[in-house]
């Protein structure tokens, strides 16, 4: 009988407020670029807008690409001395309706352990996992090593 009853509330509670779940169909990737490397001994660099398009907040929980082994979310910050700090992040939220920008300075993606040379012209795929376990891929042009943006 305490089954029933428990069994009966959940779909009474599932009915009057399902659980809303965004996934990858929410986020659209704007704008994505990365810089041209020397060689595969310093990491690479890429930038994009991520944009929640969806009612619900999307968590990035990692990255995946074949060119690099250890891809990361960082993010570069200064401290009141002038010192320039970069940290890995182990997550990156969009609440619904926003957008979250990588790029120069700020939040972006670290691509270490480069597998090989980023090169002008080139491009490669970048795979953002979202918390719930989907995946969106992304295809990222390599622009020149003094590239500032998307169009340089």
């Amino acid at each position: 009988m305490k089954t029933l009853a428990s069994t009966t509330i959940a779909l009474v509670l599932l009915t009057v407020a399902p659980p809303v779940l965004a996934s990858g169909d929410a986020v659209v990737i704007e704008g994505a670029w990365s810089r041209a490397s020397i060689g595969t001994s310093r990491p690479g660099v890429a930038y994009m807008r991520l944009q929640n398009t969806g009612d619900a907040l999307v968590t990035v929980t990692g990255l995946r690409t074949d060119l690099a082994m250890m891809p990361m979310i960082h993010t570069s910050t200064t401290d009141a001395q002038g010192v320039n700090r970069m940290s890995h992040l182990e997550q990156v939220e969009i609440a619904a309706g926003e957008t979250v920008a990588l790029e120069p300075g700020g939040l972006h993606v670290m691509l270490m352990d480069l597998q090989r040379p980023m090169i002008e012209g080139e491009s490669f795929t970048l795979s953002l996992i979202l918390a719930d376990g989907e995946e969106i891929t992304v295809e990222v042009p390599i622009r020149s090593m003094a590239a500032r943006g998307p169009a340089d």
